[in-house]
Order: C-alpha cells, then sequence, then structure tokens
C-alpha cells in the first residue's frame, strides 16, 4: 500500500471509530444549563468579562455540552446577594468578591484581598500551592458552596479626594465611599466608611456628600469620571494590593458535575485570572495618562499614612484571630507566605523592575 492509500484508509479508520465511540463518549458529557449571576455591571467590562469569558471556555471544551448564562447585577438578584443567590440554589453560579460578605464572618475577606495582604503573584501561589484553595473550600462548604478564583484587578490605587491627606491626622471624619474589610481598617483610622454603589458614587462626591472615594484603579476610574469632582489620585491601595475575585458554586451542584466538567471549570477560571490581569495591565497605562492629561494630580499615600494603617490592620487582625480560629489558620499560612515572598521578590523582580523604571525616568527606554 502506497502513502496516499494508506493516509485515506486511516483517515476511514479513525471517522469510523469517532462514530463508534460517540454514544459513550455522549454518556459522560449529558448536557447541562447553568445560571451565573454578576456581582460586576456590564459597564465594567474588564471585570464583567471574566465571567462570559469563563462560560466561552467551557463551552468550547465541552463541545456545547456545559452552557452558563451571565446575568448582571439586579435581573436575577442585586450584587451584593450574588452568593447568597448560590447558597440558597436559585442559581449555580456567581461571579463575585469573597469580601463583600465579609460581614457574616471575617474569613470571608481573606481570599479577596485584606490591607498590606498579597499581592496578584504572591496570591495565586498561594492559592495554588500554599492550601489557599483547599482552606478556602472548607469554609465555603459550610455556607453550601465552592469556590474557585476568577480574575485579579492587581494593586488596585488609593482612591480620589477633593483634597490633599498628608498625616494620619487628615483622615479623621473623612467621609469615604470604600467598600469590604478596608472599610474596619479605615474607621479604625477615623475616616467614616460609607457603602455607596457604583452608579451613585459621582453624584455623591459631586454633591460633597462624600470626601472620598475608592474604586478600582486607572481602567475603571477613567469611566466614572471622578477626577471631575476629586481630582486629587492617591496610590497605592494598600488595603487591596491584588484583589482576587471569585466563582462561587452551588456544593450541591458543583459535586454533581461530572469530573471532566469540573476539571473544565478548574481550568478555565485559572485561564480568566491569568486574562484579566493581562487585560488591566494593558489598559491602565493609558487610562493613567488620559486621567493626568485631565487634571487629576497624583499624589504618593505619605509614608506616616500607611505606617497608621498597618499598625491599625495589625490590630484588627489580632483582635479577630483571637476570636475565630478558622481566621487565624488561614491568615497565618498567608503572613507567613508573604513575609518570605517579598523578601525573594525584592532580590528579584524589585531590583529589576526599580532598575528599569529609572531607565524610563532618563530616557534611556
Amino acid at each position: 500500500m502506497d502513502r496516499r492509500s494508506f493516509l485515506r484508509a486511516s483517515a476511514v479508520g479513525s471517522v469510523a471509530a469517532g462514530t463508534l465511540a460517540a454514544p459513550a463518549i455522549a454518556q459522560t458529557a449529558p448536557k447541562v444549563q447553568w445560571r451565573m449571576t454578576s456581582s460586576y455591571p456590564k459597564s465594567l467590562d474588564t471585570i464583567h468579562q471574566g465571567a462570559v469569558t469563563l462560560a466561552e471556555y467551557v463551552r468550547g471544551m465541552t463541545d456545547g455540552n456545559f452552557e452558563i448564562q451571565v446575568f448582571a447585577p439586579g435581573e436575577i438578584v442585586g450584587g451584593l446577594q450574588a452568593a447568597d443567590a448560590v447558597a440558597e440554589g436559585t442559581v449555580e453560579a456567581a461571579h463575585t468578591s469573597s469580601y463583600y460578605y465579609w460581614g457574616k464572618d471575617p474569613v470571608w475577606a481573606l481570599p479577596t484581598a485584606i490591607p498590606f495582604g498579597l499581592n496578584p503573584r504572591q496570591q495565586n501561589a498561594w492559592f495554588y500551592y500554599g492550601g489557599g484553595n483547599d482552606m478556602m473550600n472548607e469554609f465555603y462548604a459550610t455556607q453550601n458552596l465552592y469556590g474557585l478564583p476568577l480574575g485579579n484587578t492587581g494593586a488596585q490605587m488609593g482612591g480620589w479626594y477633593r483634597k490633599e491627606i498628608n498625616t494620619a491626622e487628615d483622615l479623621k471624619g473623612l467621609k469615604m465611599r470604600i467598600g469590604g474589610f478596608a472599610g474596619k481598617i479605615m474607621e479604625k483610622l477615623g475616616v467614616v466608611p460609607q457603602n455607596i454603589p457604583g452608579g451613585d458614587i459621582y453624584a455623591a462626591l459631586e454633591k460633597g456628600t462624600i470626601d472620598a472615594v475608592e474604586w478600582v484603579g486607572p481602567y475603571d476610574d477613567d469611566k466614572l469620571g471622578f477626577v471631575k469632582v476629586a481630582p486629587y489620585y492617591y496610590y497605592p491601595g494598600w488595603w487591596e494590593g491584588g484583589a482576587t475575585l471569585h466563582a462561587m458554586f452551588n456544593l450541591k451542584a458543583w459535586n454533581d458535575l461530572p469530573e471532566s466538567y469540573r476539571v473544565a471549570l478548574k481550568v478555565a477560571s485559572q485561564a480568566v485570572t491569568c486574562d484579566m490581569m493581562a487585560n488591566y495591565d494593558w489598559k491602565n497605562p493609558d487610562a493613567l495618562l488620559r486621567l493626568v492629561g485631565a487634571g487629576a494630580q497624583l499624589r504618593p499615600m505619605s509614608e506616616a499614612i500607611m505606617d497608621a494603617g498597618l499598625k491599625a490592620s495589625n490590630e484588627v487582625y489580632a483582635e479577630i484571630s483571637a476570636q475565630n480560629p478558622t481566621f487565624k489558620k488561614i491568615l497565618d499560612t498567608m503572613i507567613g507566605f508573604r513575609g518570605k515572598s517579598f523578601q525573594y521578590q525584592q532580590i528579584s523582580d524589585y531590583t529589576y523592575d526599580t532598575y528599569m523604571m529609572i531607565q524610563k525616568q532618563k530616557g534611556s527606554i
């Protein structure tokens, strides 16, 4: 038999084998349709897109047999009710931030971001190799949930302020829109935290109802126009050194999935986490230049303010750890890794990054 005849025969055999195998494959790839409610409006296209991309990846990996339909906040439940809706079985899945629910138990705050916590690379290392996912899912199981990281914003900005802040004293009495666990720390510094939905923040700043707001970073902040009413733009957002978002699944729905579908969700979630960080890294530089061009006055958080924030954070962590053994167990693993990792990054990434930044300032690159 010549080579061409052999290839034709092989192709026919492969098709036949595929046809014969199809019924067996179908048995292990049932049609599954899920609904995923998002905590993020479509206007936050970089974040909201994470859930949409997850659905696309899973659909492709399962030949269209596993369909996930994504809903914006308010279409099924409000954005801050997303995890509750999943736990109750109203929907099978949610794309949300775990720290939205820290009021139930401070443990909820740990996997998203805590003041002076981990940066994005450190978080991924802790989740995937330091037991972070496993420890959080032990906790989530008590809430009738299973969770996977689904996106990261990177280190966030320190927010927009109507006046300059230079010392911790300047924070006292400041009415600030700040979300999650960070509000508890800022409250210890004298800030009056305000919980205001994204769509209402601009009006509150313009009217003077609030004095400051933290949101995400340049790309998302640019869309909301804060620069027009609160020109002082501070960095870094030390309360969110790399905020991780999560996909949360109803525990029974997760356990009922075929193993291949659970693997597809795990792989897709990791891919989305990488994709979102890359998306922000690409968009934020140009967005920051636009904001500066529109009048944003960049200011670094003073060392005095950051020192006060670190002291307050450590005090709150000690208070909670004394009463909440689960919080203490998980926090201790994060803090232990944080010290070692920053020591290493000081030698590797920091040295390289600092040199390149100096060359940028010199005009060499």
